[in-house]
Order: structure tokens, then sequence, then C-alpha cells
């Protein structure tokens, strides 16, 4: 039980982890990872080497101290965690040691002449009251996936029905569940966890839903990434008639029933969760859709013809604009540009009035543009939704 005192000390340590919060959770991860292998493949050690992971938890840890005497103020960030924690089924059993790390880190990077034992006794009460609320919700998340139709628990096994290259970089893998039932629905722009093992060592990914619910089958559109690992394994170990486990849909970046006009902004792999989201809102609603879509050329640009399709069949409300950063050689379709994004230009695609919900998706430099440009044009806050692919990070 969290005392008000220990409330206290806890809301004092703030100007600590204001100034020193990354290193502390940089200290956190190393003692973690070096001694519990256990909880490795629930990291991804790319985003460790970048710092986007220790930046992450050190905000994350940040926000809840300065809002632990009023934990409602902090907004979304406990439903984003508790939907990154469920694609990659984080346990109850993984918290004591999450706990430990970080109350020996704390001692440790800040030093016993700071990190007394009045302070730990206080960041020991203070992260069990986080834990039992993050536990408590992805129980009730847990519960609910498996209880639904096509629901389940836990890992299950599936198989590469279909292995369709959609451009240079991106493949998509089309999802059957291995015994042929139908698989839960989940909401656009959700996405799965993976669990594989590569190289001998367990790892686990979240990959955005790149189709919209079917009740049969799931697609992801995976992005070979120079580095990464896990898609390079993909997409030359994997094929079709392969087994995978797949954990089930989570994700609060998730289409919204509106009857305002929907634009959806995106970038690189970018598109796979705004490709869900639009097919649905074509299919269940007469929205107006404005889909706008920046890549690096030509043969990078994935699910080109689907998108020509679809605004051939959907004239009359859906308007797509492509735009390539780079002058390629005459293809299927000429891009609505050339070069980078530029805000007079996205102002000009967008509906009148600003009266519309926006969600958009890309790198990290892409979307901070993208918000910039959306709050210049006077766009409000709450109808302009992002998601990030890997740790949530601040746009400014």
């Amino acid at each position: 039980m969290l005392t008000d005192a220990q409330r206290d000390i806890v809301k004092a340590t703030v100007p600590l982890l204001e100034t020193g919060g990354e290193a502390l959770t940089t200290h956190f991860y190393r003692v973690m990872l070096g001694e519990y292998p256990q909880v490795r493949p629930l990291f991804n050690q790319a985003h460790q080497t970048a710092g986007t992971q220790p930046r992450a938890l050190a905000n994350a840890v940040l926000m809840y101290a300065r809002h632990i005497d009023r934990l409602e103020a902090l907004g979304p960030l406990a439903s984003q965690i508790v939907n990154k924690h469920v694609a990659l089924q984080i346990l109850p059993e993984h918290y004591p040691i999450v706990g430990a790390c970080l109350l020996r880190a704390i001692r440790e990077v800040l030093g016993a002449e700071v990190a007394t034992d009045a302070v730990i006794d206080a960041w020991a009460a203070a992260y069990q009251q986080l834990a039992d609320i993050l536990i408590g919700a992805e129980a009730a998340v847990y519960d609910a996936l498996a209880a639904a139709p096509g629901g389940w628990r836990g890992g299950r096994a599936f198989t590469v029905a279909r292995k369709v290259r959609e451009s240079s970089e991106i493949t998509s893998f089309h999802l059957v569940r291995v015994d042929g039932g139908p698989v839960v629905d989940f909401k656009p722009g959700q996405y799965i966890g993976l669990k594989l093992v590569v190289g001998g060592q367990e790892v686990r990914r979240n990959y955005s839903l790149s189709a919209a619910p079917n009740g049969a089958s799931y697609r992801i559109s995976v992005k070979r990434e120079p580095e990464g690992v896990v898609s390079t394994h993909l997409h030359d170990q994997v094929g079709e008639g392969d087994v995978l486990e797949l954990f089930p849909p989570a994700g609060d970046f998730t289409l919204d029933a509106s009857l305002r006009p929907l634009v959806l902004i995106s970038g690189g792999v970018g598109i796979t969760p705004t490709l869900a989201m639009l097919e649905s809102a074509l299919a269940d609603s007469q929205r107006e859709v404005v889909f706008v879509h920046y890549a690096r050329n030509a043969e990078v640009h994935a699910f080109g013809g689907v998108l020509d399709d679809w605004a051939r069949q959907h004239a009359d409300r859906l308007r797509v604009h492509t735009v390539y950063e780079q002058p390629a050689p005459a293809g299927p379709r000429a891009p609505a540009a050339i070069g980078r994004p530029a805000a007079d230009q996205l102002a000009a695609w967008l509906p009148p009035g600003r009266d519309f919900d926006a969600y958009f998706l890309g790198p990290k430099p892409f979307m901070a543009f993208i918000k910039r440009t959306l709050q210049d044009m006077g766009v409000p806050p709450e109808r302009a939704r992002y998601e990030f692919f890997g740790p949530a990070e601040q746009l400014g």
C-alpha cells in the first residue's frame, strides 16, 4: 500500500528523473537483460542499441512519478503499455523481475546517499501499485480475447497460407490457423505478436495487421530491415506451408467510428495499418477518405495496384495521393508529386474546413512533420492520431 509519505517521496524524485532518467533506465536494462535471460525475448535488441527503449521507459517512469497522485492524468499511456504487453504476452511472473532490477538501478545509479532506504521503500510501493494496475488490466484483456469467438490465450499455431512480394522491400504473409478454425476479430490498426526461434534464440515481435478483419485469416506485411534479425528471417527462411506461433491482436491505434471525413497518411511501411483502416472504412461506411502515402521510389512502393483499384471502385469518395522522394523510371503509375513532404502540398489535398479525423504513421521525423503540419492547419490534437512501431517516443 502506497502511503501519503511515500507518494511525496516519489514526487520529490521527479527532478532527478528529469535529468538522469535515461541513465537509470539504461542501467536497468543492462542489469535485467544481463542477469535474467528469460525476459530477453520480450525486448527488441535493436531498440536497446538505438536507445529508444531506455528513453521510452524513462519517459514512462517520469510521467508516472509526476502523476502518482492523479493516475488518470496519465491519459493514454497506461493503455499503450497494456496493449504492448498483451501483444508480447507479458505475464504476472515477469513483474517481480522488473521491479527488483528497477530498484537496484535506482540504488546503484543515484547512490546510497540519495537512494536511501526510505526512497527505495517508496519506489517499491509505487512500483507494486503500478504493477497491480497493469496486471489487472492485462488479465482483463487476456480473458476477453480467450472468450471471444475464434479467440485464444497465449500462443497459437498458424500456417503461412500465402507469401506475397508486395515491393522490393515488403512481403506479405497470409496466416490461417493450423486447425482450420476461425480467428478472433480485431480493430483496424491493431497488430499481432509473433514468436520465433532465430539462430537458436527466442524472439518476439509485433506486426501490424495490413488487411481488414475477415474472421478466417490474418495478413502481416513485413519490411526487410538492413539489420533486422526477424525481418530477414521471415523474408529468407519462412515460406508457404511453414508454421508460426501467433499471439492475439492488440493495440489502441484503432479506427474510430465517425461521420467526419477520414484522412490516412503514411510513410514507407507505415502503410500497413492505414491500409487495413482504409479497407474497413470503404466496406463499412460512406465516409469521404483521403489516402496520402510517401515512399522513396516506385520500387519500394507497396500496394500501389490495390490502391489504384480501390480508387477506381470508390471514385466518388476516395482520393489517393502518392509522393515519391526520388525520381524513378516510368512505372505502372505516376505519383502525384516528387520530393519530400511539403506542408502546402498536403494542405491542398486534405478536406476543406479541417473537420476531419487524421491517422498517420511512419518514421519518427516524418510523423513529427505531419503532426506539426496538422497542428498548424488547425486540426484539433484529439483528431490527429499516430502510433509508433517500436517504443513510444516524444514527437515534440
